[in-house]
């Protein structure tokens, strides 16, 4: 290096530079940098020694340090210490200490660097451990690293505390040994648990899954949520970061509400069954018993009025009025049965729609134009009965609420199902009527529908009013009997 050089480099650099003078340890030189940080000019530092500016050192340490350089001059010392400026303040510092020597008189070079900005780092990343650490021992959970390799290989960077709660594993066997993780969950929900991961690392969106898992410690099945963020790596590894937590609990419940929801639509469809069935008898009785007790009070008067006195006027009017109360008896007698139980039924459900179609237009004088695309449809009677009844309490819905002009019924007959929508033009139907506590018509419907093991949807119709729609799905036909439609490539 050319000596001239030197000044220029004392000079222009950032670090602290002092030379001391190896018998006095005064400085004998200071560099700009140091004079700033310290707040001192040349002339003051030059009657000063180290320990006047760094005072948690010591004279005989700073001889001890310059022994040790001494005897092995190769070496140098290091010294970690704070600086303490004119005005008071101070800054820690890192120094590195050289022995220069010399004919006349050897030197101590040090050469320091403010680490200032490293300490608040330092601290700073401490101080953020400590709040991470704070957190993750407070989660209700797992909280976790997951590492997938580009050879398929897996592992567990990091795992929090609450491992051995949620997985009876400790975090140390965790992570010595990731395939643990695998070995807990159950077979049939491996694959869900291999394809999210993949999806997750192939569009690098969040990775969710549940499933479950069987804990040998405990002989217990377990449901886990797992929640996590992944991020792609240098190696081309994909990194997760996420939280496991226990989901046991919750799923028991919701399988609970399932299953009461079963239950419960089990047993509407029970009480509707036997509702019908009793509607059935009740019908009957009413049409043979109470019908031809009036059939034989309507023959009988008929007989008496053929022998009354030609000469009774009165008796005449009397009879003729009593005619007329049991033909009125009658028509009320067949009204009801009919009511409880249409005998139009017995002709199929495109004829009693048809039928109903037609006793809603004739007493709403509203138009109510129906379509089928089958002349008949081959459903057992509790099916066509149920259908039947959603249809007729869509039309009292229309008739009560809708304000509608004019209503339209296609009934569609396909080998994988049976629609029945019903569309008015009326003022439609808004959410908050269908969730009114006592809107137990639409509830009906839908619980009716629900038992068939179809689906009923109420939506807003293309141009105004509101489309009442009921899915029915049918059996699949024995493969034999679709032997001459299938046999293509045979």
């Amino acid at each position: 290096m050319h000596a001239e050089w030197l000044p220029t480099i004392l000079q222009g650099s950032s670090s602290e530079i002092y030379v001391l003078n190896y018998n006095t340890l005064r400085f004998e030189y200071v560099n700009p940098s140091a004079c700033k940080n310290l707040q001192y000019n040349h002339d003051e530092l030059s009657a000063m020694s180290p320990t006047c500016i760094a005072r948690d050192v010591t004279q005989e340490a700073y001889a001890q340090f310059i022994r040790d350089l001494q005897n092995d001059s190769n070496t140098s010392v290091s010294i970690s210490t704070q600086h303490t400026r004119k005005d008071g303040s101070s800054y820690p510092i890192e120094f590195q200490l050289f022995y220069l020597a010399s004919d006349t008189t050897p030197a101590i070079i040090a050469i320091g660097n403010d680490v200032s900005s490293r300490y608040k780092s330092d601290k700073a990343l401490r101080a953020s451990e400590a709040r991470l650490s704070t957190m993750v021992s407070n989660t209700p959970g797992l909280v976790y690293q997951f590492r997938l390799r580009k050879d398929g290989r897996f592992s567990f960077p990091y795992v929090s505390d609450g491992c051995e709660a949620l997985l009876g594993i400790s975090s140390e066997k965790l992570c010595d040994n990731p395939t643990l993780f695998t070995g807990l969950i159950l077979h049939q929900d491996m694959s869900s648990f291999r394809d999210t991961m993949r999806i997750s690392a192939e569009q690098m969106s969040n990775w969710n899954w549940e499933g479950r898992i069987w804990v040998e410690e405990w002989k217990d099945i377990k449901w886990i949520n797992l929640r996590a963020t992944p991020r792609a790596l240098d190696d081309d590894s994909v990194q997760w970061e996420g939280i496991m937590t226990n989901i046991t609990a919750s799923k028991l419940e919701q399988e609970e509400i399932i299953r009461s929801r079963a239950q419960l639509a089990e047993l509407s469809a029970h009480v509707n069954t036997v509702k019908e069935q009793e509607r059935t008898r009740i019908a009957r009785e009413i049409h043979d018993d109470l019908g031809g007790n009036l059939t034989a009070i309507k023959m009988a008067l008929a007989l008496l009025t053929r022998r009354l006195p030609t000469k009774s006027p009165e008796l005449y009017e009397k009879a003729a009025y009593v005619e007329s109360l049991v033909d009125r008896t009658i028509e009320t007698v067949h009204r009801i049965a009919g009511d409880l139980r249409p005998g139009i039924l017995d002709f199929g459900l495109v004829a009693a729609i048809d039928w109903q179609s037609k006793e809603f237009e004739k007493q709403m004088g509203m138009p109510c134009e129906f379509v089928s695309n089958k002349a008949e449809i081959d459903l057992d009677m509790d099916q066509a009965t149920a259908l039947f009844r959603i249809f007729q309490e869509a039309l009292t819905n229309i008739a009560k609420h809708a304000q509608a002009s004019l209503v339209t019924v296609q009934l569609m007959h396909t080998p994988q199902y049976v629609r029945l929508e019903i569309i008015d033009n009326g003022r439609g139907i808004e959410l908050a009527d269908r969730a009114k506590p006592k809107s137990f018509g639409i509830r009906g419907m839908v619980e009716r529908s629900v038992a068939l093991g179809g689906s009923l949807s109420v939506s807003t119709a293309p141009k105004g009013g509101t489309v009442v729609a009921i899915n029915l799905p049918l059996p699949t036909r024995p493969v034999s009997d679709n032997i001459q439609t299938n046999n293509i490539g045979h």
